[in-house]
């Protein structure tokens, strides 16, 4: 029996329905935005009416619709999670991207379930067992290398699908095992608020205090860019490739979501009898997709080819966007800044540029003449300084306008019957409708092949864009009102007929003699927050069960709060294992405000543990 092609998922984010449907238009697969409540961006969260437009839309295109409900559920929250997610389902909504195992005994319906990555599947083991759990695809951990994917992939069940981040923002630490947030603002990532502690500035000091490093963003990672490394990981046996970005807005997501369609079709086109795409329909642009116009604060392909990668991965100076390298400061008198520019510059354009001390200022071009540049406010800028744009006014222009269309391409075949004449039409996919009417048998006057082309063809308010088209009804007469009537008739059976046969998922069966692999106890890192998430767990042969920080007595008074496959030694060139570890103590502090963190390094398995320590003050 010849098998199956693997299905190929482009994934990207929404914060609204808008920009979600956006995201479908510029090539999305799937999208995936926030229910009303218990999503990990708490800012980016949608009401059931606009995920259902979302649905709606996105099933025309037999595309898919995920709803995050990723963080913790509090024991007071569990009625109101099982009507949420009733609601979902009911909907039609494809799929819910959990954390919270408590979820797995609630009384819902049987939708599908995606373990979140902040469900922290790092190994083979811990992969399997959730696919025994009931989930149906797997959101693997960003500092994955190709080769721990392989092993997952060989580890699971054919029929679960992995899912891996391509592009955006990286967070530091293993997601779902970071309480920095909560122990240092009271504000949870594992509860949508994250305060993006690793985005400080921080002083690295030893144990007596002594600077080393002094005011730099020392936890502040790049952003992920995977885009040379499609068919690597198609090898490697993932079938999502998730863009992160559910606060991003829409221009982002239009130029991400393009860039990662046109690499992920080159890469199935290469291998069309083993891959093809999830979802239906193509979309024609109105730009170039362009990912280093996109806020990026630098980019990393972080630990995708191995665990002891040498290029860079933070980005110390600032954890903003720097933007493009267009030019460097030829002169500048305060009012006006001569420049040597690789491109040119607009006004309204926003430029930016790193002081002597390493500090990230910014001004916006009033006006551009050739190389000369009108900053809207004094600027005192040393010859040689390097400029970067992270306002592209033109650019920016242009994404803001309609810049996609995305449509099903299909044949059309008009033929006589006996009592008048029908229209059939099919898209490439199996799909197909027919309209007819009556019509009485007249032969033309004149000839009507040329009209009546045109008006097959005119499909411009409709998902369809017309491929072969074949009539065969001869000289009959058709007045073109009534063939436009069964056109659009026609059309809007097709569309029907690919909605009502969306192809859903649902929860895979869960196998009660599946053992939780990490031992019989859990401690707070694993984020039992409710009395049903206890349950799960004892299910599968957990016999103590610590609750997670948010829902228990005070943290300890040293708590680690971060584990990262980021090692602030290795960055700087400062490993332990190397020549150069010796120049700096081996115990090792960071410091922000108030806040002091001991860095533990692990390195026989080459982690960094971050451990709050209690204020000096």
């Amino acid at each position: 029996m010849k098998p199956s092609k693997r299905r190929i998922e482009l994934l990207s984010p929404a914060k609204n329905a808008d920009i979600a449907i956006e995201a479908l238009r510029h090539g999305a697969d799937a999208v995936y935005l926030g229910a009303p409540s218990h999503g990990a961006r708490k800012a980016a969260a949608n009401s059931i009416a606009d995920i259902a437009r979302v649905i709606d839309y996105a099933h025309r295109f037999r595309a898919r619709v995920y709803v995050t409900l990723n963080t913790l559920v509090y024991s007071d929250e569990i009625s109101a999670v099982e009507r949420l997610i009733g609601e979902l389902y009911r909907i039609g909504t494809d799929a819910l991207i959990i954390q919270d195992m408590g979820i797995l005994r609630m009384d819902i319906p049987p939708i599908a379930l995606h373990a979140s990555t902040q469900t922290d599947i790092r190994t083979p083991r811990k992969a399997l067992f959730m696919a025994q759990a009931g989930f149906s695809q797997l959101v693997l951990p960003r500092e994955m290398t190709l080769d721990e994917m392989k092993a997952v992939r060989d580890a699971v069940p054919a029929d679960v699908s992995l899912e891996a981040f391509v592009h955006g923002a990286l967070c530091v630490s293993y997601s779902g095992d970071c309480q920095a947030g909560f122990v240092t603002a009271g504000r949870s990532a594992n509860r949508g608020e994250c305060p993006q502690i690793c985005r400080h500035c921080f002083n690295l000091t030893d144990a007596s205090g002594n600077v080393i490093i002094r005011d730099r963003h020392l936890l502040s990672l790049r952003d992920l860019n995977r885009a040379g490394f499609i068919p690597q990981m198609l090898e490697a046996g993932i079938d999502s490739f998730k863009i992160e970005g559910r606060l991003k807005d829409a221009a982002y997501v239009k130029n991400v979501t393009a860039a990662y369609r046109d690499i992920i079709d080159r890469a199935i086109a290469e291998r069309p009898e083993e891959f093809e795409r999830v979802s239906i329909g193509s979309s024609a642009l109105g730009f170039t997709p362009d990912l280093s116009e996109s806020f990026n604060r630098g980019y990393t392909s972080y630990f995708t080819t191995g665990s002891r990668p040498k290029a860079p991965m933070a980005s110390m100076l600032t954890p903003k966007w720097a933007g493009k390298p267009i030019g460097t400061v030829i002169g500048c008198s305060g009012k006006a800044i001569r420049a040597r520019l690789k491109v040119p510059v607009a006004n309204g354009d926003g430029l930016g540029y790193f002081t002597p001390s390493g500090r990230f200022e910014g001004f916006r071009v009033n006006r551009a003449e050739g190389s000369t540049l009108f900053p809207a406010s004094p600027q005192t800028l040393r010859p040689g300084t390097e400029l970067y744009r992270n306002h592209n006014s033109l650019w920016d222009n242009a994404l803001a306008s309609d810049t996609a269309r995305r449509t099903i391409t299909v044949d059309l075949d008009l033929r006589l019957t006996p009592s008048g004449i029908a229209l059939d039409i099919a898209d490439r996919f199996g799909n197909s409708a027919s309209a007819a009417t009556q019509l009485p048998r007249e032969n033309a006057q004149k000839p009507q092949a040329e009209a009546r082309l045109a008006t097959l063809s005119k499909l411009g308010d409709t998902d369809f864009s017309a491929g072969d088209i074949n009539d065969s009804t001869g000289r009959t007469f058709i007045p073109l009102s009534r063939l436009a009537a069964l056109r659009r008739e026609a059309a809007d059976a097709l569309a029907d007929a690919i909605a009502a046969t969306h192809p859903f998922d649902r929860r895979r069966k869960e196998e009660p003699a599946a053992q939780w692999p990490e031992g019989t106890g859990l401690s707070y890192h694993d984020n039992v927050a409710n009395p049903l998430a206890a349950k799960f767990y004892r299910d599968h042969g957990v016999s103590e069960t610590s609750c997670a920080l948010e829902t228990s007595a005070p943290a300890p008074r040293e708590t680690r709060v971060m584990t990262t496959r980021y090692c602030l030694r290795r960055e700087t060139g400062h490993c332990l294992l190397t020549p150069g570890g010796r120049d700096w103590p081996r115990e090792l502090y960071l410091e922000s405000g108030p806040d002091r963190f001991r860095l533990d390094f692990d390195c026989r398995a080459c982690r960094m543990h971050l451990v709050h320590l209690p204020s000096k003050r």
